[in-house]
């Protein structure tokens, strides 16, 4: 299920091919050659534990980190050796709502709205408070423009995030925990509104979450990382009937042994960290 690393341009038919991909910070890597494509108009769901690698490898998917090696191809650029000037034209084709929502709380919510559009694009005022308005209206906040994000609920501030990230009509949507931090009946509400999305406009839908049942619900395909590595790979029917161990453990909530004391717990970690230098 996961693609040969050898590619060396965009797969065709895929909204993203990564392949290889190694990143490290110092001489710790934390993605050990992963390889995985996303489909256009799907939504990839990637799942893991607290340092699985799945923020590392989001942050590298929309330019914050380039690559120790491999290769991310994306609107056939690829962005392990593109230009800065060729990295910012891409970035213009892609939208992030991130997990703190990252609203400027001294800008009302139109104003967050309007930002990239008044950064990144040749519309005049009037246009973009048509558009603002409808970005709101899509995510269900018509008539909040002038709101701050000091008054909105959290929920709300998930959505203005969205709306941020759609402004400029992006070809994809990267999601970083939408729903953490939201009581289940708010956190359902982001996953409908994702799932609509997807189907009134075709996007396609990059989502970083630990949420399951966000997951399970949102997703046309997930993949498990485990400390920097692919374990699995696959529809989410697929990935609920895995008889993978560490894809059961994360399904089933088990949790880790514990370790009888501190020289047991550094060995763990010496013989991980041997295994992923392999």
């Amino acid at each position: 299920m996961t693609p040969t690393p050898e590619t060396q341009t965009q797969d065709r038919g895929s909204a993203i091919s990564v392949r290889n991909l190694r990143v490290s910070y110092g001489e710790r890597e934390i993605l050990h050659g992963i390889s995985f494509d996303v489909l256009p108009g799907e939504t990839l769901v990637i799942l893991g534990g607290s340092g699985s690698g799945k923020s590392t490898l989001l942050r590298t998917l929309v330019g914050l980190e380039r690559p120790t090696s491999g290769e991310i191809w994306l609107g056939g650029k690829n962005m392990a050796t593109i230009t800065p000037k060729e990295l910012d034209d891409l970035r213009k084709t892609i939208g992030m709502s991130f997990q703190g929502s990252a609203l400027f709380g001294s800008m009302t919510v139109g104003e967050n709205v309007s930002l990239p559009l008044k950064e990144h694009s040749p519309l005049d005022d009037s246009t973009i408070e048509i558009m603002v308005r409808l970005k709101l209206d899509q995510v269900g906040l018509a008539g909040y423009e002038n709101y701050m994000p000091a008054q909105l609920s959290g929920g709300m501030k998930k959505r203005a995030a969205v709306a941020r990230a759609m402004s400029m009509d992006p070809q994809i949507l990267f999601f970083d925990e939408p729903s953490a931090g939201l009581d289940p009946i708010i956190a359902a509400g982001i996953d409908e509104l994702i799932l609509k999305l997807k189907k009134a406009f075709g996007m396609t839908c990059v989502v970083v979450t630990h949420e399951l049942a966000s997951a399970f619900l949102i997703g046309d395909r997930m993949i498990l990382l485990d400390r920097g590595v692919i374990v699995a790979n696959g529809t989410k029917d697929e990935i609920q009937v895995s008889q993978q161990p560490r894809v059961r453990q994360f399904l089933d909530r088990i949790p880790e042994p514990e370790l009888k004391d501190e020289l047991s717990y550094l060995q763990m970690l010496i013989g991980d960290d041997a295994t992923a230098r392999k």
